[in-house]
């Protein structure tokens, strides 16, 4: 058994705009991310499956070119290789769970 203490951990904004602190289990990735309003994450796509939750904020995701604004509490399943971006309207928090592990979040 693995325990964190998040507030503890170092942060790294690997995208402009968006801090984040990453946990590391043997098959998942979660990342809490602190997003700053109007920082946006360009089109892009991985083999993992991602579970988006948006915890505070305003955020809209653009995923397989269908663009949706959503509140806090929505959950999105983005399946592996498809295409998506994401941009924060408002500071936002989110948590990522990717699977399998981001060897590139690390």
């Amino acid at each position: 058994m693995n325990s964190y203490q998040l507030q503890s951990m170092a942060t790294r904004e690997p995208i402009k705009g968006f801090v984040g602190r990453f946990v590391h289990s043997d098959k998942m990735t979660m990342a809490f991310w602190n997003i700053r309003a109007g920082s946006a994450a360009a089109t892009h796509q991985h083999p993992h499956e991602q579970v988006f939750c948006l915890l505070e904020g305003e955020f809209e995701l653009t995923v397989d070119e269908k663009s949706a604004v959503y509140a806090p509490g929505a959950v999105v399943v983005i399946p592996p290789s498809v295409p998506h971006s994401a941009r924060a309207i408002t500071n936002s928090r989110v948590l990522d769970i990717f699977h399998p592990v981001r060897e590139d979040l690390r």
